[in-house]
């Protein structure tokens, strides 16, 4: 095999000829022949036994030439892609030159090439780390919530329903003094105050003893699903059963023991002001790191060949539909939508994706960022621990070329972010930022 020809055409586009000569394109007739044989049919002879020259001479020596000459195509592609010391992101407009029995073949195809980069000013990015302050009310919040996890239901028959109780009743619905479908229910509980039926209907409830029955009445809301029922008054006849009220436990070292490994309310705190700082760190580090990858764009110029931003498109649905565990078939009937429309959604994160992995590239080259092979086989571990799948198997799925390309662009995001100049701006009230 060799390369004839490689001329460029346009921005990021060659047109690549290569050939094989009488050799190979005989080596390659005779393999077709031996895959085809026994399945061709020559008069006067049986199933598979005519010979190949007896076959040419029937039906044209031509016979095997497309076969062939397809074959041949997809056996050397990848070494021409190889040898043309072209970074090729795609290949169309495949066409075949010339077939001749005592020359070879020759094919033609133009490849699209990953566009030069410019990027500059990637060292010394100012950046705000904005930290939102731990106050003692944000853990306090989360212990209480920990007491109501942790309350006990217990009944209470001494006293009348009240806000934030368990209410079991039964009870019956009557629009002009005529029941009404689905308005029944029994031993049905209901918590008051969580707002989970109408307005105005747990209201009534509260200040009910256990073992009444009494009338609610209520309005449905103007906006209602049901059209009969919508903005009417109607009557709920309700019966009581039993009330049950949460008792939740004092805040105090004897609660820390029972629901953690603490044993005084100081160290459970100190705790979960800690794990609350952590978390609001690593959320500022998510907003700091796509300021960052804006702030390398900004100074990101190529000129990029739309099939790379396609390609990652298809790479983006791909991946939504296994995290959806649906198909997009299914998804655009169910929607009844268009897959142009539906594409629009990711065009505009592919591109970004596209622009930052250039840009992270470029940097790698400027600044001679690389991975060694300990540091790749090492994330091979990790992926392996992480999915618990046999190393070999992950290395059958990602290969080792596209895990290196990824751990280089990490690698050079983390140099960058190393190189820039952070400034943490510490605020009290929740961060407006970005809204993910």
């Amino acid at each position: 095999m060799q390369i004839i020809s490689k001329n460029q055409k346009e921005t990021n586009t060659y047109e690549i000829e290569f050939s094989l000569n009488a050799d190979e394109f005989e080596a390659g007739l005779e393999a077709t022949y031996q895959k085809k044989k026994k399945n061709i049919a020559v008069p006067g002879f049986r199933k598979g036994k005519a010979t190949r020259k007896l076959i040419e001479t029937h039906y044209g020596e031509a016979v095997f030439f497309e076969d062939t000459i397809n074959e041949l195509y997809n056996k050397n592609i990848a070494k021409v892609i190889d040898d043309s010391e072209l970074d090729i992101v795609d290949i169309n407009n495949t066409e075949v030159t010339s077939v001749k029995k005592d020359e070879g073949v020759a094919y033609k195809f133009v490849a699209t090439v990953k566009p030069e980069v410019e990027v500059s000013d990637y060292k010394g990015i100012k950046l705000t780390k904005k930290i939102r302050e731990i106050s003692d009310e944000d853990v306090m919040n989360e212990i209480k919530a920990v007491q109501d996890k942790n309350a006990r239901i217990i009944t209470v028959d001494d006293r009348a329903a009240q806000n934030g109780d368990i209410t079991v009743i039964d009870f019956e619905g009557f629009k002009d003094g005529v029941a009404f479908e689905g308005g029944k229910g029994e031993n049905y509980s209901l918590e008051l105050g969580s707002n989970s039926f109408i307005p105005g209907f747990e209201e009534q409830v509260v200040g009910h003893k256990t073992g009444e029955e009494f009338d609610i009445n209520v309005t449905f809301p103007a906006d209602y699903q049901s059209e009969d029922l919508k903005g009417k008054e109607v009557v709920f006849k309700i019966k009581l059963h039993e009330i049950k009220a949460k008792e939740l436990a004092e805040i105090d070292d004897e609660f820390v023991k029972d629901v953690s490994e603490f044993d005084t309310l100081d160290e459970y705190k100190a705790d979960v002001k800690k794990k609350l700082e952590e978390h609001e760190d690593s959320h500022a580090e998510g907003h700091l790191e796509v300021d960052l990858t804006e702030e390398i764009l900004k100074n990101f110029k190529a000129d990029v060949p739309e099939v790379l931003y396609d390609n990652r498109v298809e790479d983006l649905i791909r991946d939504w539909s296994q995290r959806n565990r649906i198909s997009i078939d299914d998804y655009l009937k169910y929607t009844n939508s268009k897959l142009e429309d539906f594409k629009e959604n990711f065009k505009e994160p592919a591109k970004k994706q596209v622009d930052l992995r250039l840009a992270l590239e470029k940097i790698a080259k400027l600044e001679n960022i690389t991975v060694s092979d300990e540091e790749i086989e090492e994330e091979f571990k990790k992926l392996s621990e992480q999915y618990k799948m046999e190393i070999d198997r992950i290395k059958a799925i990602i290969p080792n070329d596209s895990l290196k390309n990824d751990l280089v662009a990490e690698k050079t995001l983390k140099f960058v972010r190393d190189n820039a100049e952070i400034t943490e701006e510490v605020t009290t009230e929740a961060c407006e930022h970005h809204h993910h």
